[in-house]
């Protein structure tokens, strides 16, 4: 943080550090977990809101060499159980929100952010500065829990070495500026959030964390702070351009949108470009367990719409069929990736790592298998079809969700679509958010859908329930749909 001590480095609702405030908060509050009795290897388990206070406790935590375990604060204590006792932390730090039901938890301490920053402050004032704990690449940085389709906790092993090869190599492939204000809206407990606060220290850049503010004061608030890039999913996405319609004066001086999780509607794309001229909306495809897998060159945003871009530098992507040998340019199969980005596997589940963090057969490196499918063009830029979950077949067709939900996103008033495929309780079944009637959208969908692939329900909701990631909840649909056939 010494290249550029007094230029922005982060700031919240309630105010902002320079890169020399923040250095310095991290190192009052690796003292005060020297304090603790936490060193090297100590999980430090964390369920706050993103704040400057976070981003120097995740710096704080790497100068004792302990491993940075953020939570949702939304995550209630039916998940929130099995996760800390997954993760057997050393220390819990929750906020007047959370500690509670922490407590009630957790059978180690558990201190109140607002209590135990008073200390870190005074730390702070009197300028402590403890020697740093010898931290080797391989050891542990972070535990990222994965939002999954089931209650098991299956936490991400991120080490250093991983770390800092992705957060390097990502922010390079995206180009971030020391001029760029990043406006994030997504918590430090996802890599989306947490990766944004490292790429922005790794290019000497400011963010703004925004995730605990309203909906409604978001365009205004990225006007104020001059936003240049803005992370974005799908849902948020909706709601810039929402906003943005309604919106009379100048717009932000975006530069860049970056977009992961599901892929964006091409009218969503059309309509971010036209609200904020010049903005590029760049595609990426990744999973936590690689941090990202590709990245399309913001000089190419418009150039091949359905391709989600080039492996990182340093990093190859192969598609494998089943068994496991690479399919010709064109073909469809299973996304691997390979590379110093490929994390370590997952925490204390070595049956899920075996399966999904395979050596390579001839040289022993490690290779994720996504699960997802896609292929390769001529040029090495790779092609998304589908999760896993998302492929099926139905009446003789090899068809995906994505499909289905690109053709309901291309309905003028669609602001939100998943589909669900077919099980042993349901046919092919759709849910919008929309303001049209289920007839009309029915008539929309059999103008662009063959009837091989029109759903045999079709939803409409006037709002759409979305992870606490802001994807899709296909939990909440389906019971949804089993709640109407009862």
């Amino acid at each position: 943080m010494d290249r550029a001590p007094d230029a922005p480095a982060v700031r919240d609702a309630a105010g902002a550090w320079t890169y020399r405030e923040l250095a310095a908060h991290s190192h009052a509050f690796a003292a005060w977990l020297r304090d603790q009795g936490i060193g090297r290897g100590d999980r430090v388990l964390l369920q706050l809101p993103s704040s400057r206070e976070m981003v120097a406790m995740f710096h704080g935590a790497a100068r004792r060499g302990a491993v940075f375990v953020p939570l949702n604060p939304a995550m209630k204590p039916f998940h929130l159980r099995s996760v800390v006792r997954d993760a057997e932390p050393k220390l819990v730090i929750g906020n007047a929100a959370t500690a509670e039901q922490l407590r009630a938890i957790a059978d180690v301490p558990v201190h109140d952010l607002a209590d135990l920053w008073a200390e870190v402050r005074k730390g702070y004032e009197t300028g402590a500065r403890p020697e740093p704990e010898p931290v080797e690449p391989d050891d542990l940085a972070a535990l990222i829990y994965t939002s999954g389709s089931t209650a098991a906790p299956k936490a991400v092993i991120s080490p250093h070495r991983q770390v800092t090869f992705a957060t390097r190599a990502l922010t390079a492939a995206l180009g971030y500026r020391p001029d760029d204000v990043v406006f994030c809206r997504f918590p430090m407990s996802w890599d989306y959030g947490l990766y944004k606060v490292l790429m922005t220290c790794a290019a000497r850049c400011a963010i703004v964390l925004a995730d605990g503010e309203s909906d409604f004061v978001l365009l205004k608030r990225m006007r104020e702070t001059g936003v240049t890039v803005v992370p974005i999913v799908p849902s948020l996405a909706t709601m810039i351009v929402s906003l943005a319609g309604r919106d009379r004066r100048e717009p932000p001086p975006v530069r860049m949108f970056t977009n992961t999780g599901a892929a964006l509607p091409p009218a969503t794309i059309d309509a971010l470009r036209a609200h904020f001229p010049g903005a590029r909306v760049v595609r990426q495809y990744g999973q936590t367990e690689a941090k990202r897998i590709t990245v399309m060159p913001p000089e190419e945003d418009t150039e091949r719409p359905a391709s989600v871009g080039l492996p990182l530098p340093g990093t190859r992507v192969l598609v494998l069929d089943p068994e496991g040998r690479p399919v010709p340019t064109g073909e469809v199969g299973e996304i691997v990736a390979v590379g110093p980005h490929v994390m370590g596997g997952y925490w204390r589940n070595a049956e899920v790592t075996a399966r999904t963090f395979r050596p390579d057969p001839e040289t022993g490196e490690p290779r994720l298998h996504t699960g997802d499918y896609g292929s390769l063009d001529a040029d090495g830029y790779l092609y998304f079809e589908g999760r896993r979950d998302d492929m099926f077949k139905r009446k003789g067709f090899r068809m995906s969700t994505l499909e289905i939900e690109s053709a309901a996103m291309d309905i003028p008033g669609v602001r939100a679509a998943a589909a669900l495929p077919p099980s042993d309780r349901h046919d092919l079944a759709l849910f919008v958010e929309s303001d049209l009637d289920a007839q009309t959208l029915t008539d929309e969908l059999m103008q662009r859908l063959d009837h091989t692939r029109m759903p045999a329900v079709c939803r409409v909701l006037s709002e759409f329930p979305f992870t606490l990631h802001g994807k899709n909840a296909r939990q909440e649909l389906e019971a949804l749909l089993e709640k109407d056939e009862t």
